[in-house]
């Protein structure tokens, strides 16, 4: 596997390996008309680039494999279920090597749920980078507090240093939090805002008060509800909305042509809403933490 040099078809099926890649050409989608004349369509330098990334957020456990720069695989994992269940993080990180027997590297970002345990079984079977605030980054941090900054920002703003090089770039992830992250034109980061999300705007409501019903999020009909569950949707939702649109404003007055990335579980559910020019875009924070992985290597 060192001498990552492609194979003819023949060599390549011939091999022990080739019935551990099975599972992966299958998954990625290939078919001989990938084929090169005289060539195999795969080299063993492509499988040998394959990367486990896992995002342990507040609510879910998010896990994707990368070739290169593409996603070929997702999962979700709950928290708090017992390792005999299929989904459990024990089972899914199973399931993924021996689907993806050539992951040899994997990125954990987690805000603080994770324990050792849990990562027991990934440790054995792969090297593993934990992203942490001594992590390199390709950007410039100028964050006045850079070890108190989380991890899933250090990975929006990574993303957005690739994606959108040589840009001015806000990144509003909309999740248990709403959070927005500024990378300027020269590749640095400065910082943003935190901002309660959309559920927790729903729960804060019924928690702080005696009487008003815990709802989940629902698009408004209109902008003056006529009923105390109507209101609590306009107010939230609209709310929420004004705030984004406000903020981004704030943010275009400041920075010139100001690309705006939209992630997050709430962003396909806020984009529609929003007036601003967005690129919603769910898979950002894995974008993100796929290049760190690949920039910490060596």
């Amino acid at each position: 596997i060192s001498n990552c040099s492609k194979l003819n078809l023949p060599e390549f099926a011939s091999t022990s390996f080739a019935k551990a890649g099975a599972n992966i050409i299958s998954n990625l989608g290939y078919t001989n008309k990938n084929r090169k004349k005289g060539n195999c369509f795969l080299s063993i330098g492509d499988l040998c680039k394959m990367n486990l990334i896992i995002d342990a957020g507040n609510t879910l456990i998010k896990l994707a494999v990368f070739d290169k720069e593409d996603i070929v695989f997702e999962a979700v994992a709950p928290y708090d279920i017992e390792d005999s269940n299929e989904q459990s993080l024990t089972n899914t990180i199973k399931t993924i090597f021996k689907e993806f027997p050539t992951v040899n590297w994997a990125m954990v970002s987690s805000v603080g749920h994770l324990t050792k345990k849990d990562l027991s079984s990934l440790t054995d079977l792969c090297e593993v980078h934990m992203l942490d605030q001594n992590s390199k980054v390709p950007f410039t941090n100028a964050y006045k507090t850079p070890k108190s900054l989380g991890v899933d920002r250090i990975a929006l703003a990574t993303a957005a240093f690739y994606k959108n090089a040589n840009k001015n770039s806000l990144v509003i992830d909309a999740g248990t939090c709403i959070t927005f992250d500024l990378i300027d034109e020269k590749g640095t980061y400065w910082g943003g805002a935190i901002s309660p999300g959309i559920q927790m705007r729903y729960e804060a409501l019924h928690n702080q008060t005696s009487k008003l019903p815990l709802l989940q999020k629902e698009e408004p009909e209109d902008i003056i509800g006529d009923t105390t569950e109507s209101s609590i949707h306009s107010g939230v939702v609209n709310g929420v909305c004004q705030e984004i649109d406000g903020i981004i404003g704030q943010y275009e007055s400041r920075y010139a042509d100001l690309t705006v990335n939209l992630t997050g579980g709430d962003a396909q559910f806020l984009s529609k809403r929003l007036k601003n020019g967005i690129f919603a875009d769910s898979k950002f924070i894995m974008m993100g933490l796929n290049h760190l992985l690949e920039y910490n290597k060596h």
